[in-house]
């Protein structure tokens, strides 16, 4: 979900009406989802994203254009900060695993 929104927000087509429709049905797919508990802060971090950008988006009665183009950048530099809190957690389970695989080859 976090690079459909990314694309929308960089996309400069992208209108609030359209934003708002898609990530409307984004959303609805998201919430069909069977919930699993996660720990991982980057899990906890997503979630509580989509959930703020809901409300203050598709369940905000003033949102419109303008404030679209004043939510897009702040917004693309919390979805980096994401998706580099997900890239930090896999590259350790990585970084760990080649060091066991080192252990075992002597």
């Amino acid at each position: 979900m976090s690079k459909n929104l990314f694309r929308m927000f960089r996309n400069e087509s992208t209108t609030a009406e359209s934003f708002h429709k898609k990530f409307l049905s984004l959303k609805e797919q998201f919430d069909k989802k069977e919930v699993i508990h996660l720990d991982t802060e980057y899990h906890q971090q997503l979630k509580s994203y989509i959930e703020r950008l809901f409300r203050e988006t598709c369940q905000n009665s003033d949102f419109d254009n303008e404030r679209f183009q004043e939510i897009k950048h702040p917004e693309m530099s919390q979805l980096n900060r994401l998706q580099k809190l997900k890239n930090g957690t896999s590259y350790k389970k990585e970084k760990h695993k080649a060091k066991h695989r080192q252990e075992d080859w002597g």
